[in-house]
């Protein structure tokens, strides 16, 4: 189901669902938890947490994100999402397009819930046709023309 190595799937699991038991959702009752790995190997994880002024909240991927950013990592290489089950999620797609920023069309999106991982894409998959940093770097190198 994935391409990535079993301990490397597990040390992703292992910490969304931590971070999933993290997540403050008074309203919705949804938690969430996600867990980016960099370019380096390393895992940076996240929640949801909302806030009562809706829709000020934020999504567990955000989260993760941040996270990554501050302890150094520019490149997502894989996503794990995790949920409560049954239904499979994945990223919202406000999500979606703040994964691009730091992934390509083949960062891994997996999708799991408490009972392990159910199901995987690529970002292209679930965000065809996006826009991304790319685009910007391609304008600027013909706006000097």
């Amino acid at each position: 189901m994935s391409p990535l190595a079993p301990d490397v799937l597990q040390r992703l699991l292992s910490a969304s669902l931590a971070a999933r038991a993290h997540a403050h959702v008074p309203y919705s009752h949804y938690a969430v938890g996600a867990a980016i790995l960099d370019e380096h190997g390393a895992v940076h994880a996240g929640c949801n947490i909302e806030n009562a002024a809706y829709p000020q909240g934020w999504c567990a991927e955000a989260t993760a994100l941040g996270a990554m950013v501050m302890a150094g990592g520019k490149r997502a290489t894989a996503v794990l999402v995790s949920g409560p089950g049954p239904d499979v999620i994945t990223p919202c797609g406000g999500c979606r397009q703040k994964l691009r920023e730091f992934g390509d069309d083949n960062l891994l999106v997996i999708a799991a819930d408490p009972s392990g991982v159910r199901q995987s894409w690529t970002l292209g998959q679930l965000l065809p046709a996006s826009f991304g940093p790319d685009h910007l770097a391609h304008a600027s190198e013909h706006s000097a023309d």
